[in-house]
């Protein structure tokens, strides 16, 4: 990964052109929720609703001729893809699993993109997309490439310089992108400021693997399709058994808990993955308390069972 933070920044000019910096947002309430300052990164406002987008632009600017390329994914790296496929004119098959988020799916076919799914879950979904790349000579796409986390990385750019005085960045994590590319973000600008990983304690492979110290493969059970993974990128698991100051997993119902506070206190709709840091954040209230916490909304695509299951009913 040596070299990286040159690579994000190229990433940076390259994006300047594509994508304006999402706005970074506090909100009294959740300060007073948490204990700490809380500003949140509104990546949910991107094109495609989440922050992915800025790793498939990245990589499809620098593709050489492809006959087209085949991604993985349970919505938000498949959305990216296909935004990028479009802008640059490149042929583009998604691979989702079986019944994927509405919202999801839909948006990548409107992109334009051929949508197939196949299998349970996005372990499943992976070797079918790898054969079908095979069979039809097309550039099989990782959820974690260095060109991928070069373009997040971007988001880490402009987090710190909207916020330059952060002691902490919470991320949630599938793939591990977003953390590996916080991480090397902060190193080079701000040393002092520890970034936390968040993952699902019903999918707790990347959490697991950055703890055991070699990747491993868990039970993928978590209704947050956007940390839905069931086993660690090697990749992105050397960046964060480097850099990362800790990693904690959060319950599915807590992480329910925090999308509705968002909706309700920061009139914001967060998918669970993009929830999943606040949740974390009351999770660590003590060890975090009167300090300045960045959040990383990293979507806010919800479909609208999600939606509607979030909201407390009447006895809660």
């Amino acid at each position: 990964m040596a070299g990286m933070i040159q690579d994000i920044l190229r990433a940076r000019r390259l994006l300047s052109a594509h994508l304006p910096p999402t706005p970074v947002m506090g909100y009294p309430v959740l300060d007073s929720a948490t204990g700490a300052r809380v500003v949140v990164k509104h990546e949910n406002l991107q094109p495609t609703g989440a922050f992915k987008v800025r790793g498939g632009l990245t990589l499809l600017s620098g593709l050489e001729e492809t006959q087209g390329i085949v991604g993985y994914s349970t919505g938000n790296h498949a959305q990216s893809l296909a935004y990028a496929a479009r802008r640059f004119g490149v042929p583009c098959t998604i691979v989702m699993p079986e019944r994927p988020n509405p919202v999801k799916a839909r948006a990548v076919k409107a992109l334009g993109a051929e949508l197939i799914e196949h299998g349970e879950t996005f372990d499943q979904a992976k070797p079918f997309a790898e054969r079908l790349a095979a069979e039809r000579g097309m550039r099989l796409v990782s959820a974690a490439e260095p060109e991928i986390i070069a373009g997040v990385g971007t988001l880490y750019l402009e987090f710190l310089e909207q916020e330059p005085d952060l002691d902490a960045i919470i991320v949630p994590v599938g793939s591990g992108t977003g953390a590996a590319a916080a991480c090397l973000v902060t190193r080079a600008v701000n040393p002092g400021c520890r970034v936390i990983a968040v993952q699902s304690a019903q999918s707790p492979a990347a959490h697991d693997s950055w703890h055991a110290g070699s990747c491993v493969q868990r039970p993928n059970r978590t209704r947050a399709d956007g940390l839905a993974t069931g086993a660690g990128f090697e990749l992105t698991q050397k960046v964060l058994r480097e850099q990362l100051a800790d990693f904690v997993l959060v319950d599915d119902d807590q992480i329910r808990e925090a999308q509705w506070l968002l909706m309700r206190d920061a009139r914001t709709v967060a998918e669970a993955a993009g929830a999943a840091p606040l949740a974390a954040l009351l999770t660590l209230r003590d060890e975090l308390a009167g300090r300045t916490v960045g959040l990383v909304c990293s979507g806010g695509n919800s479909s609208e069972a999600e939606l509607r299951d979030c909201v407390p009913g009447p006895a809660e």
